[in-house]
Order: structure tokens, then C-alpha cells, then sequence
């Protein structure tokens, strides 16, 4: 009798450890998916709040370095509006003797590249090799402060609401017209003006010319560039003369009506 007593302990142990195990395994599925669940739960709404895209939303005025080339500086203002440049000037560009004559034919042709483009990747105008050189590269230089500000992102996108928007507030054409007010003479120089529209809208405006020597020269280049950019933002000739530069502004809004009159209103 007393040499079974080991037998039975022995018995009974591995009893105990058969049933400790059966215990763990009744318990470990009950953890296990509730651990899982909890560790994939977490990633999709955070894929879900990380920001997609969102910049560009206003409208805003940039302006490029200047570009020094062969016959004077270049540099280039945009408008961004949406993600999309809807307006492009010159406001440095060469002049003084046949200069005067390029500028005046290239500029025009390179603002209205710009626009149409959205980059400055655009064509060089014939005979104005320099001019556009160095519009393309203060036009470059405009672009990359555009984006950096968050005002180009996705150049192009919002261009069909606006197209729409155009087209009720305007109503004249759905295609784009170039039209060149008359020639308004003021005590100064004659001012005359050149607007592009676009699904009714007015999405450029420069000025061909405007009164130049001495004094004229620094009244007309802080002048013009705010001319041009309200008649955009306005989209008629009612628009505030500028300080300083009574007749040019007056000059301006009367060969802005003229042109706008070409357009049918």
C-alpha cells in the first residue's frame, strides 16, 4: 500500500496539468480578436482626416523677379484665381526707340500666352527674341511664388465653374475675343487700352499706351499695373481712379468703355 502513494501522486498531477492547459486554451480565443480588432481599427480614420489637396482656393496677385535682358527689364504680374491664372501684365517690359514698337506688339501676344497656357511654357513672339525671353522667365519666377503660396496648386482646376459663372455674369460670346479700345488722348499722351474676353468676362486687360517722358514714366508704371488689374476685377470701366494719376485714369476708363463696347457690353 505504501508504494503506491507515488503512483497516484502521479496521477493526479498530470490531471492538473491536462486540465491547466485545456483552461488557457478555453481563454486565448477570447483576447486574441478583441487585440486584433482594436489594432486595426485605428488606421482607416486616420487615412480618412489626412488632408487631400485644398490649396488655391482664393484669388491673389503675384508678382515674378525682374529679368534683365539685351534691351531692359522684363517682369511679369499674374492673377490667380481657383488654382488658375485668369490674368497675366507686363509691368516692367523694354522701351525707348524701336523698343517702344516691340513692346507693344509682344507683350500683348505674351500676357494672352500666359493666360491661355497656365505655365511658361509658352511660344517666343517673332522679332521679340529678348522680350520674351525674359517674360518667360520673370513669368516662371511669378508661377513658383504662386505655388509656393498655395495659389496655383493644380493649375486649371475650378476653370469650368468660373467659365459658367462668366457666362451669366456676362452673357456676350462663350468664345474669347481680343478687343483694342480707342486711342484716348489726355494733357499727358494719348491712353489706350486692350481687354481679353472670355465667356463674358473680362480675364485680361493691358494698356498699349499711356503717357511716357519724365515725370510720366513713373506716374504710368505705378499707374497702369493697378488700372489694368481693377478693370478685371471689375469687369466694366466703372472703376476708381488711381492718386496721382487723374488724366491717365481717365483716359484708361474712357478706352476701356470703348473696347468693352466692341464686345457688346
Amino acid at each position: 500500500m505504501k508504494k503506491s502513494h507515488p503512483v497516484r501522486r502521479a496521477v493526479l498531477a498530470g490531471a492538473a496539468t491536462v486540465s491547466g492547459i485545456v483552461l488557457l486554451l478555453s481563454l486565448k480565443p477570447a483576447s486574441d480578436p478583441g487585440a486584433a480588432s482594436a489594432a486595426g481599427g485605428a488606421a482607416p480614420p486616420a487615412a480618412a482626416e489626412a488632408p487631400q489637396g485644398g490649396r488655391g482656393a482664393g484669388t491673389g496677385t503675384v508678382t515674378g523677379d525682374a529679368a534683365d535682358t539685351q534691351y531692359g527689364p522684363v517682369q511679369v504680374r499674374l492673377t490667380v484665381s481657383g488654382g488658375k491664372v485668369t490674368a497675366a501684365e507686363a509691368v516692367q517690359a523694354p522701351k525707348g526707340g524701336q523698343s517702344d514698337q516691340v513692346t507693344a506688339d509682344a507683350v500683348p501676344k505674351l500676357n494672352q500666352a500666359a493666360v491661355t497656357a497656365g505655365t511658361a511654357d509658352i511660344d517666343a513672339v517673332s522679332g521679340a527674341t529678348y522680350t520674351s525671353a525674359g517674360y518667360k522667365q520673370s513669368l516662371q519666377s511669378a508661377l513658383d511664388k504662386a505655388a509656393a503660396a498655395g495659389s496655383a496648386d493644380e493649375t486649371g482646376a475650378g476653370g469650368a465653374a468660373e467659365a459658367g459663372g462668366a457666362a451669366e455674369a456676362g452673357g456676350a460670346g462663350q468664345g474669347t475675343q481680343v478687343l483694342t479700345g480707342d486711342v484716348t488722348q489726355t494733357q499727358y499722351g494719348p491712353v489706350q487700352v486692350r481687354v481679353t474676353v472670355s465667356g463674358g468676362k473680362i480675364t485680361n486687360a493691358e494698356t498699349l499706351q499711356a503717357p511716357k517722358g519724365g515725370r510720366s514714366d513713373q506716374v504710368t508704371a505705378d499707374a497702369v499695373p493697378k488700372l489694368n488689374q481693377a478693370a478685371v476685377t471689375a469687369g466694366t470701366a466703372d472703376i476708381d481712379a488711381v492718386s496721382g494719376a487723374t488724366y491717365t485714369s481717365a483716359g484708361y476708363k474712357q478706352s476701356l468703355q470703348s473696347a468693352l463696347d466692341k464686345a457688346g457690353g
